[in-house]
């Protein structure tokens, strides 16, 4: 959900169970036609619908086709239509001005979107936030900005050079500083322990929301159109088409998918992605309710000695509170008097026990909700039942909030159908995951791809992705002397001549594109492993 608690995280940290590798399956395109393939392996050529592989054809077997079942709206009737898709592939090569669209605004679609353009792509990014961009990187503003609240989001720590780049043009612009104050454990009863000194956390000067708006600021590439639903994503002539409620939102050449939850596994399971609707499937994220509340007067925090008011806690013991913070100490430390606004969030088994539509909260859940959360801040702090009286309150849910298991993959890119995922669940429910995962796909997913498709002939075919930890490198086979020894040996996953990919042993191949001698993107790839593309041309 949001991002920033012990180590960036919003409730207690989990250790998530690391998953087994996921499980591509190889894909064979017959060349030059493009190529639809299907869940189990089958094959199939598109029809003649403009030549630019984008448009569906006949499935063609040997033997009689069966008949398709119509699929109901339940669970397992979503998930069967989900895995049972085509796989959709376009072979033709992107325009020269490729464009891409990006359905998501929080701050993993907007760093991808400000890195395409930092390599001249044009993208345009949709979200649903009637207020503004950010998704969970939100500030609420109420009585005209007399009291604020960040609602998601309450602070980030920094660990990757990459991400530290970006929060140091932050504070040169003023967005960000060091966050200073008090933040530990609070046991329920009042037993408060101050956390240990470092890392360093951050929090927005203004709010977390500026940060998102930063990235508007400082583009000409990328355009924003909110609030929008995108509700289906369509191939059609080697573009996909977008549309909301029947009305177009554009065609691009590639697209992103910027968040999760049950929209987008409704966008995926009939979008002709099968590969990526599995992996999403797999995410399973936990429900947080948040309670924004203000109060006339500074609470009662318990006090040990020498140690101040803390500033942020998180609760343990408690079984309806997770953490609570005081947004006005914190975002304006200087200030006298005044309300004193707070954030509250629940634990997750509550947002599970308690989950309704997020988008319609019925009355009574929200003044339930209210209630109990305020008897927990009161059990936390040691406090009489009724003790804490706010005269303004919010409650709002984080339906797709933290997630429970990561793939620990920075992202996951369909080059047959040009379409990637991004998001902090691939790496962990943090500011700097979402920042990273952005970059991650832009860099070493879209623009690899549109570089390799522009440089070979018609015709040429990318064979299939998988998982893995190895380095990507992008220097043509005549110029390994350019890479380190231990790249020199690489060597074409595929025969020219066949064509045929050597799946159990594809672990100890590279394919790289020709006429690319790129040694930057190769030193970049030292920095990890990400999700190797396997292509090869004619």
């Amino acid at each position: 959900m949001a991002y920033g608690l012990a180590s960036s995280s919003l409730v207690s940290p989990v250790r998530p169970p690391k998953l087994p590798s996921f499980p591509f399956h190889v894909i064979r395109p017959r060349m030059p036609s493009p190529v639809w393939c299907g869940a189990g392996g089958r094959e199939s050529s598109a029809g003649a619908g403009g030549g630019d592989g984008g448009g569906k054809g006949k499935v063609s077997s040997g033997g009689p086709r069966k008949k398709r079942s119509s699929y109901g709206t339940s669970r397992r009737s979503v998930l069967k239509k989900t895995f049972s898709q085509e796989q959709v592939s376009f072979t033709s090569p992107v325009a020269g001005e490729p464009t891409v669209g990006i359905i998501g605004g929080g701050i993993s679609g907007l760093v991808c979107a400000a890195t395409l353009e930092e390599r001249g792509i044009r993208s345009t990014v949709f979200d649903t936030g009637v207020h503004g961009l950010g998704g969970r990187m939100g500030t609420r503003m109420v009585d005209p900005h007399r009291l604020v609240f960040d609602h998601a989001a309450q602070f980030f720590t920094v660990s990757d050079p990459r991400f530290q780049t970006l929060v140091d043009r932050w504070i040169d612009e003023g967005l960000v500083r060091e966050w200073k104050g008090l933040v530990g454990n609070l046991e329920v009863g009042g037993d408060f322990v101050p956390a240990p000194p470092p890392p360093t956390k951050y929090i927005g000067v203004k709010g977390m929301r500026p940060l998102a708006d930063f990235f508007l600021s400082q583009s000409r590439l990328v355009n924003v159109v909110r609030p929008c639903w995108i509700s289906k994503v369509e191939p059609f002539n080697g573009l996909w088409h977008l549309t909301e409620n029947g009305k177009s939102q554009g065609h691009f050449d590639s697209i992103v998918f910027a968040h999760n939850g049950k929209c987008a596994n409704r966008l995926l399971s009939s979008s002709g992605l099968p590969l990526l609707a599995r992996q999403m499937k797999r995410l399973e994220l936990s429900s947080i309710w948040a309670l924004l509340a203000a109060f006339d007067d500074a609470l009662p925090i318990p006090r040990d000695g020498a140690i101040p008011a803390f500033e942020g806690a998180f609760v343990r013991g408690s079984e309806t509170i997770s953490w609570m913070a005081n947004n006005s100490r914190k975002l304006f430390p200087s200030s006298s008097g005044g309300p004193h606004c707070w954030t509250f969030f629940s634990s997750a088994s509550y947002g599970r026990q308690n989950k309704v539509p997020q988008a319609n909260i019925p009355k009574v859940t929200a003044e339930k909700v209210k209630a109990d959360m305020l008897g927990g801040a009161e059990m936390a702090l040691g406090l009489s039942r009724g003790c804490l009286q706010p005269f303004y309150t919010r409650v709002q849910l984080w339906g797709a909030a933290l997630p429970t298991n990561t793939p620990n993959v920075p992202c996951i890119f369909d080059p047959h159908g040009r379409a990637g995922i991004c998001g902090d669940w691939l790496l962990g429910s943090s500011v700097e995951a979402a920042v990273l995962s952005g970059i991650s796909l832009a860099e070493h997913e879209l623009v690899l791809i549109f570089h390799m498709v522009s440089c070979y002939p018609v015709g040429t075919s990318v064979l299939f992705l998988h998982v893995c930890r190895r380095p990507l490198t992008t220097c043509s086979f005549a110029d390994r002397r350019l890479l380190p020894k231990r790249w020199r040996s690489a060597r074409p996953i595929c025969s020219r001549s066949t064509q045929r990919v050597s799946a159990n042993r594809w672990t100890r191949y590279w394919s790289v594109p020709r006429n690319e001698i790129r040694t930057s993107c190769a030193r970049d790839a030292q920095d990890g492993g990400s999700l190797i593309l396997f292509s090869q041309g004619n």
